[in-house]
């Protein structure tokens, strides 16, 4: 295992990359105890492919990781020729992301009270960073003459620029006043980079916080932030620049989710009723919990 980390590092494969093919790679291997994992073929693959989807219902993305740690241990470690060897790929699931209203957005902002964390949170949603990105700022990267992040070493290994939104840089000053980081934009206690967890635990608490029941993650502040600018008339090209997006077909999910065009469209109930005519309230129970829907 640690020639597979070794060349995986020198492959400058990222943090998160290495993590992940060791856990996939580990597990494999564990799967034939009584084999030495040179050995392994495709088939042995499939075979353990098999017990995954059947018997722990994994993911279609939770395939392609360990079908990607696979090939990397049998073409890169092993030297394997692609050719000797077939791996099946799932079909990819066409999933839409969920996306918070502006409203929630401001209702899960208000909820937070620390001006790190507010910074934090704030900056991923104005500029649309993935949380790998926003813990990788450092302070060099914050250009206030052109009003631009610089995202070094993105997915993909590739620079970027992004917006940088007035209100959040007039934040960041008082931040830097406060905290004085010296490296990092945003530090640990000890100095270090702030960690991924940190800022997923100070998400998930503004969230329950604010109420909202949508099933959403610190990504989802990103998928909004690109949805917002669709719907507010900017131009497809340019949210895939901003997002880093290598394919434009990855940026056209937001057109499935945005608002601009469907709210425009008119139901055939409304044929049918007058405004007067439908009831105004609504009550519903959700968990034992009464809410009370009101209609315009």
């Amino acid at each position: 295992m640690d020639e597979i980390i070794k060349l995986l590092r020198l492959r400058r494969y990222s943090g998160h990359t290495i993590k992940a093919y060791k856990s996939h790679l580990k597990l494999f291997f564990e799967y034939f105890p009584s084999r030495k994992p040179e050995s392994l073929t495709d088939a042995d693959v499939h075979s353990y492919l098999n017990y995954l989807i059947v018997k722990k219902n994994i993911s279609s993305s939770y395939q392609n990781q360990t079908v990607n740690a696979a090939k990397f241990y049998f073409e890169t470690v092993l030297g394997r020729p692609r050719q000797t060897y077939h791996l099946e790929r799932p079909q990819r699931e066409d999933r839409l992301p969920t996306v918070l209203s502006l409203d929630e957005v401001k209702k899960i902002f208000s909820m937070i009270d620390n001006l790190k964390h507010k910074c934090l949170i704030y900056i991923i949603y104005s500029a649309g960073l993935r949380i790998g990105e926003v813990i990788n700022l450092k302070i060099g990267d914050v250009d206030s003459q052109r009003m631009l992040l610089h995202i070094r070493g993105a997915k993909g290994k590739k620079d970027r620029y992004t917006i940088l939104s007035p209100a959040v840089l007039t934040m960041l000053r008082e931040y830097y006043k406060q905290y004085c980081p010296a490296e990092w934009l945003f530090e640990g206690i000890k100095g270090d980079r702030y960690s991924v967890r940190s800022v997923q635990n100070v998400f998930v608490k503004a969230l329950k916080l604010s109420k909202i029941r949508k099933h959403a993650t610190v990504h989802t502040l990103r998928h909004s932030f690109a949805t917002h600018l669709l719907e507010s008339g900017v131009d497809l090209r340019y949210i895939q620049e901003l997002l880093g997006h290598e394919s434009s077909r990855t940026t056209e999910i937001y057109t499935h989710v945005s608002n601009r065009n469907l709210s425009q469209i008119e139901s055939p109930i409304e044929k049918l009723f007058k405004v007067s005519e439908v009831l105004t309230e609504y009550t519903v129970y959700e968990n034992k919990e009464r809410v009370s829907l009101s209609l315009p």
